[in-house]
């Protein structure tokens, strides 16, 4: 199989990558930006693999996309590629239209061109909206509700994707995961903050009264059940992917400071964030019915191995703060 994974540089991107290199005999070209969020150092040694290639460039810019797609003739397309910090996106909306949703859009148009075998669309839980503490989980009947402007541009590309199977019939499935954690994740997020600032004895900056609620996934279980998705995945069709933990951001702030042997004192707590969604929870009964994927990871064991994995590469962790890996 020839898959185009766009955004591999990042996070998720670049696990999935590393997973399906070890895992199948698929050739994977890279397609990534290199925003500030794209790093290559998280693809070290991969490079030497020979069903592994680079190529640098926009998702938004069609008339390469196209070029691309004929040069390379892909049978997959599996997009990470995204802005999706929310942060940033209150800040500024701008680059999330931009890469969410005409990216998205011309990433379709290839493909419908071209005539792929699947189109993966990896999206997010927050185009679900916020959740009530008593509230079921999000299933994938759940009405699209986002709050923030990230979330928004994500639930725009979920839906160019439906059309674009109820009109052209193309082979999009997308999919929706909860917070993923794990090696390589840049430390503007939760978990790689909290390590980085405590290592360093720096305050820890929690929202509000940090009760704010999320169902963490390991990046390895996201990387396993988009390997389902891909190989028995329905076109047309939406799964929900999470670990099946929520945990409060300040119980988990406080498991990280436990596990670094930090004091509990470095927890300052900052004005809430406009629109901060409240719990989210992910109801994955359907790719387990129907691809038989479960998540394998204990939450607890998942997250112990990520703090060492902080510990063990301080290094690459200050080449992401200093800009050097730019």
């Amino acid at each position: 199989m020839r898959i185009l994974v766009t955004g591999g540089a990042g996070f998720i991107g670049s696990n999935f990558i590393r997973y399906i290199l070890s895992e199948t005999g698929w050739t994977i070209t890279n397609l990534d930006k290199l925003t500030y969020a794209g790093n290559l150092e998280n693809l070290a040694g991969v490079q030497d693999d020979l069903r592994y290639s680079f190529v640098r460039g926009d998702i938004a810019e069609a008339s390469f996309i196209d070029s691309l797609f004929t040069e390379k003739k892909f049978d997959t397309v599996v997009n990470f590629a995204a802005e999706s910090h929310v942060d940033r996106s209150i800040m500024d909306a701008s680059p999330f239209i931009r890469a969410n949703i005409a990216g998205v859009q011309a990433l379709l148009d290839a493909a419908k061109k071209h005539g792929l075998q699947k189109f993966v669309q990896v999206s997010t839980d927050e185009v679900y909206g916020s959740l009530a503490a008593d509230d079921p989980e999000f299933t994938e009947e759940t009405p699209l509700a986002p709050n923030s402007p990230y979330s928004a541009s994500k639930a725009a590309a979920d839906l160019l994707c439906r059309a674009y199977f109820k009109t052209y019939g193309l082979p999009v499935v997308v999919t929706r995961c909860s917070n993923n954690f794990g090696p390589y994740q840049f430390p503007e997020k939760l978990i790689p903050l909290v390590i980085s600032n405590a290592l360093e004895g720096r305050p820890i900056p929690v929202y509000g009264d940090g009760m704010n609620v999320r169902d963490w996934l390991y990046v390895l279980d996201h990387c396993s059940a988009l390997r389902r998705v891909v190989e028995k995945g329905r076109p047309g069709e939406v799964y929900n992917i999470g670990g099946g933990t929520e945990v409060p951001n300040i119980v988990l702030v406080k498991k990280i400071l436990r596990l670094l042997g930090k004091p509990e004192s470095l927890i300052t707590c900052v004005a809430d964030r406009p629109g901060h969604d409240r719990r989210y929870a992910i109801d994955s009964r359907k790719i387990g019915a129907e691809l038989g994927w479960k998540s394998a990871c204990e939450f607890d064991t998942a997250l112990t191995a990520t703090v060492e994995w902080y510990i063990k590469n301080r290094r690459w962790l200050e080449r992401v703060k200093t800009g050097e890996y730019q």
